[in-house]
């Protein structure tokens, strides 16, 4: 197993700074977002310098780029927004191979016109799910033209808000395409400690076949986010499980401070230690 971190996490708009500052704080690898080279997140274009700097960056701090962020709303009550985000996804796939990654991280989106990442009381309705299937026939096209593979994550506020629906919607679209990035602190608000276990444990199982990347953040009690380590979660049961299930991949945390990035890298290691599991430089 080995440990990244969301490149976005520490300041600037030159990639060389940004993985040097990854590589500075204990990390190996990094989920990449277009914002690292100044541009948007979902950028319409991007320029060939763009992605020389990338890769001259990766060379220089031997930081590995594990996946790209190309989280747009894929059931945006607007079809039109739908589009412009179909097209900006394509843009990206264009350049993934060429940016050394093969994932790109999705966001299956929800009925809220402002915010992809709020819930809304229509995310559950038949017309959502009908529009996500359709989104996503759209997203695994592009990924086949370009030999990508999508990242989905269960997400309480998103239309996919369980392991559940993740496999629902990996047995419907069909596609080898579709994998999915575990984060636990999204399967839960507030649980006991047993069952925050069991719902951890439930979803890797239900979805130990297509998981390519975890992610890392934590939970109060009360249920907010939290940096991972600072929180409830059982991170020795979650890395344990992820290893019972045969993942060796990328963990990767986000929702920190720069300044909090080399503590959590020391307690990733931590817990990795503590459940047996080996570290892959």
């Amino acid at each position: 197993m080995r440990f990244g971190i969301f490149a976005k996490t520490f300041l600037g708009t030159d990639p060389k700074v940004v993985l040097s500052a990854a590589k500075s704080a204990g990390f190996s690898a990094v989920q990449y977002n277009m914002a690292c080279s100044g541009l948007p997140a979902m950028p319409d274009r991007v320029p060939a310098g763009v992605v020389d700097a990338v890769r001259s960056a990766i060379g220089e701090t031997g930081v590995e780029i594990v996946a790209l962020s190309a989280t747009y709303n894929m059931i945006h009550p607007d079809p039109a927004e739908r589009a412009r985000g179909h097209a900006r996804l394509e843009t990206l796939a264009r350049v993934a191979s060429e940016l050394s990654t093969r994932l790109i991280t999705l966001c299956t989106g929800t009925r809220d016109p402002h915010d992809q990442w709020r819930s809304h009381p229509e995310n559950n309705a038949p017309d959502s799910w009908l529009d996500l299937l359709a989104s996503m026939e759209v997203a695994v096209a592009i990924a086949d033209r370009y030999d990508v593979d999508l990242g989905i994550e269960p997400e309480l506020a998103n239309v996919v808000n369980s392991a559940e629906k993740a496999r629902r919607l990996i047995d419907q679209i069909g596609s080898f395409r579709l994998k999915v990035v575990l984060d636990p602190a999204n399967l839960f608000e507030t649980q006991t400690l047993d069952a925050q276990c069991r719902i951890v444990a439930a979803a890797v199982d239900r979805l130990a076949d297509r998981i390519v990347m975890g992610h890392a953040k934590d939970r109060t009690s009360e249920g907010r986010f939290t940096t991972a380590g600072r929180g409830v979660l059982d991170y020795r049961h979650y890395l344990a499980c992820l290893k019972a299930a045969g993942f060796d991949g990328p963990v990767v945390t986000h929702g920190l401070a720069a300044d909090e990035a080399r503590g959590v890298a020391a307690f990733l290691r931590s817990q990795c230690g503590a459940a047996g599991i080996e570290i892959t430089p």
